[in-house]
């Protein structure tokens, strides 16, 4: 695996680099980094070309001022994309990083060969959370959450990380403590609310798109189950779904032979 900095739509990307054969990109959620993916990537045996990059303003990621709303997510993704000379690739998004993926295969379907979205819920499409998260409105106050959460980055973070697991497990050590040190300090936690701070953004955005046309697989777990899909179908031309017995909302983590599968490796036959 390689790890290396790319100059993208203004911003510098750290992403991870492996294997070969048809593309895929991998976009992590909050409060992961390409790391999120890691457990999958030894399953792939290295039989698809992965691109895994730390999302805009975060992991090793420069930090960023703005550009967090989903529109410049996928923009800073096509020109990844360009950038590393992928004419089409497969997306792979979980948690935040959906938003921006939709509009990367909405938008620019001639560069993505297929959508799969896993464990969110699309603003500006209808049947979204009938109850938001609470976590939501607190991350979207302007200046609140990085005044209120530096110097307690470990314990807040571990609370997700634990319930977004089946039964609590967690996540593995060394993974936890990438995810930690990514978003400790307050410029690194203010990068990481800025995704949940673009939401009436990405509402507009989405919204205006139109019928969705790239073939796309709504994956669930335990936590968002089929609520994407049901958002998805009203709109999506070629739409299939996925609920994963055994699985929380950190779906590589919890289920990565199910992620390979998903992308065409049967990880008891690779290895």
């Amino acid at each position: 695996m390689e790890l290396r900095k790319i100059r993208t739509n203004g911003t510098e990307l750290n992403v991870a680099l492996d294997g070969a054969g048809p593309p895929v990109l991998l976009m992590h959620g909050w409060p992961h980094t390409w790391q999120v993916w890691r457990e999958v990537l030894p399953l792939l045996n290295g039989r698809r070309r992965v691109i895994a990059p730390d999302l805009r303003g975060l992991g090793d990621s420069a930090r960023a001022e703005d550009g967090f709303d989903a529109a410049t997510g996928a923009a800073d993704m096509l020109g990844l994309l360009d950038a590393l000379g992928v004419e089409q690739a497969e997306v792979v998004a979980l948690d935040a990083g959906v938003p921006a993926a939709f509009l990367l295969g909405a938008l620019h379907p001639a560069r993505v060969r297929r959508l799969v979205l896993m464990e969110a819920a699309l603003p500006g499409l209808p049947g979204g959370f009938p109850t938001p998260p609470w976590w939501f409105g607190f991350h979207s106050a302007p200046g609140l959450a990085e005044t209120v959460l530096e110097g307690h980055e470990a314990a807040y973070l571990d609370w997700f990380l634990l319930a977004g697991t089946f039964e609590r497990r967690g996540v593995p050590p060394e993974i936890r403590d990438a995810f930690v040190s990514a978003y400790t300090g307050r410029e690194a936690l203010r990068c990481g609310f800025g995704y949940y701070r673009a939401a009436e953004q990405n509402a507009a955005a989405i919204a205006a798109t139109g019928r969705l046309t790239t073939p796309t697989l709504a994956v669930g777990g335990n936590v968002v189950g089929d609520l994407l899909y049901r958002q998805l179908a009203p709109i999506a031309d070629d739409l299939s779904g996925e609920l994963i017995p055994r699985c929380g909302h950190i779906v590589p983590l919890d289920r990565p032979d199910v992620v390979a599968q998903l992308l065409g490796v049967d990880p008891v036959t690779s290895r």
